[in-house]
């Protein structure tokens, strides 16, 4: 079996069964669907069942998480390959032949992935300006993920498949009672291990609910436990040299963003923080702009900056897939 498509789904019902629809309909179809029902109360996993496909397998666990979902799918998974699926997004019928198509081409590469098409919570079952898949996709290697990351959006769990004997190596892959950034805890280990091909081709729609409030005062902002372990990692000497200043670079990064975070929700002193913490990043504009709202810019204007930043992000990212 060529692949394993890993769905974890908790109290998901009103999107299932389009979700695995879009791994039923795929253009290449030696593969298994393994959904892993994390204690759902929605009758979700009973909706899957009566689908009756016999490639479809479907588990069932008390509830603990994404983390330990994604876990379980990858210990029972049988394809050479396992590609993630999360219970409300959707697969382009040729995704599973792109990232074939994607690993034959960069065979050294133990995980593919091909780009992602952001869609609201408002919008239908399907993307109504899906593109056509064509044959000719421009294949980027990934070798600095972090550095990647801050350029652009270029990986999701939905658009990724992992070689399975990588996976068994790293398990658990997903830190287990996290639920703050933990697929990237994963990807960002996965990246100082393999290259990653990135096939420029939009063939995931992935539901987010972008509400542009920034103004919580309530707001946690503090470093998520991944990226503290990305730290650990980086100065305890694990890393090579060059994934060492990267890795420390992205965090530094990150740093800025809490710090522009707090501005926008009225915590001076606490941005002030922030930026210092991110001193690595000194030499970047990001930085002294930061700087530069921090000492001269209201909270309002910040918190304006933010929203519009959030969202064009958002616009920017199916613009740029639907004209791939």
């Amino acid at each position: 079996m060529k692949f394993s498509v890993v769905i974890p789904l908790y109290n998901k019902a009103s999107y299932i069964c389009c979700t695995v629809q879009s791994v039923l309909a795929q253009s290449f179809t030696d593969f298994e669907v393994i959904v892993v029902d994390d204690g759902s109360s929605d009758g979700g996993a009973e909706l899957v069942k009566a689908m009756s496909d016999p490639r479809i397998h479907v588990v069932h666990q008390d509830n603990a998480g994404v983390s330990a979902a994604r876990n379980r799918g990858i210990d029972l998974a049988r394809g050479e390959w396992i590609a993630f699926l999360d219970a409300d997004d959707w697969h382009h019928p040729h995704h599973l032949e792109c990232l074939l198509n994607t690993q034959k081409a960069w065979p050294d590469a133990d995980a593919v992935a091909t780009d992602f098409i952001l869609v609201a919570d408002t919008q239908g079952p399907w993307p109504p300006f899906w593109p056509s898949c064509t044959e000719v996709t421009k294949v980027e290697l990934i070798t600095d993920l972090p550095r990647r990351w801050m350029i652009g959006p270029s990986l999701c769990c939905s658009s990724a498949a992992v070689r399975r004997q990588r996976l068994q190596q790293m398990q658990p892959c997903f830190p287990p009672g996290e639920f703050q950034a933990e697929d990237l805890d994963f990807w960002f280990r996965l990246g100082e291990q393999t290259p990653i091909a990135l096939a420029h081709a939009p063939l995931v729609a992935y539901r987010i609910d972008v509400d542009g409030s920034l103004s919580d005062r309530n707001r946690v902002i503090k470093v998520p436990r991944s990226l503290e372990r990305m730290e650990a990692r980086a100065v305890s000497g694990a890393m090579t040299t060059a994934q060492r200043r990267s890795a420390l670079w992205f965090i530094a990064q990150h740093k800025l963003t809490l710090a522009r975070l707090s501005l926008a929700s009225g915590k001076r002193v606490q941005g002030l923080k922030w930026l210092f913490r991110g001193h690595r990043a000194v030499t970047s504009t990001r930085w002294w702009l930061t700087a530069a709202m921090a000492c001269f810019c209201p909270q309002v204007l910040v918190t304006s900056w933010e929203q519009w930043r959030t969202r064009r992000k958002y616009l920017h990212a199916n613009i740029t897939d639907v004209g791939h």
